[in-house]
Order: structure tokens, then sequence, then C-alpha cells
């Protein structure tokens, strides 16, 4: 039995992302959507949103789990028997910045990164676009998941009052 890892910090996640765990799904016998921690970024829902939301928008995708990444991607994909990590690009920038992180990986854990090319109708979504687009009052339906349109304003509306998450305190980092 094959098994991927699609790893990435998923807020929220977005219809490209679930483009690349379909097509992985297709590829492999069994899918983890491996929702991780980044120190550098700052994130608009918790960790236990981020994996709800992503669990909801796979729930039609038959071989596909979601789980929490608790420390380094190269150890979880290890620690789970990965065949490999899949990752989707949508450019040259995306390029510069996986290799660096596939190749810190491989040499962790001796898991390979495949690349999957993003649908190129899809090559213009980012989850930190979808933030501001939602901040403004900008329609996100054909961007993201029913569930994640529905989520985005009352986490912004939590951020923008300053309330305070459980996670947010830049939790112990992953390679992602």
């Amino acid at each position: 039995m094959t098994l991927a890892v699609c790893p990435g910090s998923f807020d929220p996640i977005t219809l490209g992302h679930l483009d690349v765990v379909r097509r992985a799904a297709d590829m492999f016998d069994r899918v983890i959507v491996g929702v991780a921690r980044n120190t550098s970024k700052s994130y608009l829902f918790t960790d236990e949103e981020r994996v709800d939301l992503a669990r909801a928008a796979t729930a039609h995708l038959g071989a596909v789990d979601v789980q929490l990444v608790p420390g380094l991607l190269a150890q979880f994909c290890k620690d789970a028997g990965a065949n490999a990590i899949v990752k989707g690009l949508r450019g040259g920038a995306d390029v510069d910045a996986e290799q660096p992180m596939a190749l810190m990986n491989r040499h962790i854990s001796g898991v390979e990164t495949v690349f999957v090319l993003g649908d190129p109708a899809l090559a213009h979504v980012a989850s930190s676009l979808v933030k501001d687009v939602a901040r403004y009052g900008g329609d996100v339906l054909d961007l993201v998941p029913e569930g994640v349109a529905h989520a985005l304003p009352t986490a912004l509306r939590r951020a923008t009052a300053g309330i305070a998450r459980p996670d947010s305190p830049r939790s112990p980092g992953v390679t992602a």
C-alpha cells in the first residue's frame, strides 16, 4: 500500500490545495493531509480549526485522512511510513521555495517529494490572498470550499478584535 503526505499550513485550505490532494489520491492508495505549523507564519485559524476545515473539505475523498503534524514534517512522514510527500507548484517561485525543503526532508527521512503542477485555472489562489479578499468583503466562494467561506468572517472578526487564540504563540515549527 502506498502512502503520500500532502503537507501545508492550510490557513485556510483552498480549492488549489484540494486539486493537489485529489490528484495525489489518484496516484497513491492513501493520502494524509498533514496540517503543519510554520514558525514564520501567523495564523488566522487555530490548529484545530485548520484540521476541521480540511477534514470537511476532503470528506468526499475516500482514502484521505487529515492529521495535525506535531513537529518536523520529515519525522511525521517517517513515522507514518510515507512513500512520498506531494506538493503543488503554481510557478517558479514555488519551485524556488520548495526545493530546499524537499532536499531537507529527503535528507532527514529518506522520503522523496513529488511535485504536481497546479491547475492553471487556480494558479492565482493562495491562502494569503484569499484572506485579503475576504478581509475586504470580497466573495471567495470560487476560491475555497464552502465551509471555509463561511468560517472566514468569524475568524477575521476574532483577529480584528484581537481575541487571543489558544495556539497564537508561535508553535514549534515544521518544514512544511
